[in-house]
C-alpha cells in the first residue's frame, strides 16, 4: 500500500501532462475569436494583434508563435503544449488553462488576472511582469523561470510550486495559499506578507524574509 505523506508535508502539484499526438500542421492559421480548434500544430507563425477573445485550443501545439498584443481574453487552452511563445505584451485575462505545458516562454507584460490554471507546468523562460491577480491556481509548477515581478494579489493557490526560479518581486496581498512551495527559489523583495500564510519556505529563505516580516509587524530591530 502507498504510504501516506507525513503530517505537515507540503503536497506537490499533481500533474498529468502528455504531449498532444498527431497534431496537424497549419501553415497560415486563420483563427477567429470564439471558435474551437483541436489537434493542430502552429509553428513559427505570427498571430500578433489578432482578436482571438474566447477562442478554445484543445490538444494543440504552438511552437515559436508570436502573440504580441493579441486579444486572448476568455480563451481556453486544454491539454496543449506551448514552446518558445513570444509576446512583449500578452493579453490573456480571464483565461482557462488545463493540463497545459509552456516551455521557454518570453513574455514582457503578461495580463493573466482572474484566470484559472489547473495542472499547468511553466518550464524555463523569461517573464518580466506576470499579473495573476485574483487567479485560481491548482496543481501548478513553475520551474527554472526568471520573473521580474509575480503578482498574486488576491489569488488562490493550491499545490503550487516555484522550483529553481529567480523572482524580483513577489506580491501576495490578500492571497490564499495552501501547499504552496517556495523552496529552492530566490526573491529580491516580497510585498503583502499578510498573504504568505500557507507557503513553505526553507531556513535560508526565512532569514531573508525576516526583515520584511519585522517591517510588516512594526518591529524595530536594534543591535
Amino acid at each position: 500500500m502507498p504510504r501516506k505523506p507525513a503530517r505537515g508535508t507540503t503536497l506537490a502539484p499533481k500533474l498529468a501532462l502528455r504531449a498532444p499526438r498527431d497534431a496537424v500542421r497549419v501553415g497560415s492559421p486563420d483563427l477567429l475569436d470564439g471558435e474551437h480548434r483541436e489537434g493542430e500544430l502552429y509553428e513559427r507563425v505570427a498571430l500578433d494583434e489578432l482578436d482571438l477573445a474566447g477562442i478554445t485550443l484543445q490538444e494543440c501545439v504552438l511552437d515559436g508563435v508570436s502573440l504580441n498584443d493579441t486579444e486572448l481574453r476568455g480563451a481556453r487552452f486544454l491539454e496543449c503544449a506551448f514552446a518558445d511563445l513570444f509576446a512583449p505584451v500578452f493579453r490573456a485575462p480571464r483565461t482557462s488553462w488545463r493540463e497545459t505545458s509552456l516551455r521557454g516562454t518570453r513574455w514582457g507584460s503578461a495580463e493573466l488576472y482572474d484566470s484559472r490554471w489547473d495542472g499547468v507546468h511553466v518550464d524555463g523562460g523569461k517573464l518580466d511582469h506576470v499579473n495573476l491577480r485574483g487567479a485560481q491556481l491548482t496543481d501548478v509548477l513553475l520551474s527554472g523561470c526568471i520573473i521580474g515581478e509575480l503578482d498574486l494579489t488576491g489569488a488562490r493557490a493550491t499545490r503550487v510550486a516555484l522550483q529553481d526560479c529567480t523572482v524580483g518581486t513577489l506580491t501576495l496581498d490578500g492571497a490564499r495559499l495552501k501547499d504552496t512551495d517556495l523552496r529552492t527559489s530566490t526573491f529580491r523583495g516580497v510585498n503583502g506578507l499578510d498573504g504568505i500564510r500557507g507557503a513553505t519556505v526553507d531556513e535560508y529563505q526565512l532569514q531573508l524574509l525576516a526583515p520584511f516580516l519585522a517591517e510588516s509587524m512594526g518591529l524595530r530591530v536594534e543591535g
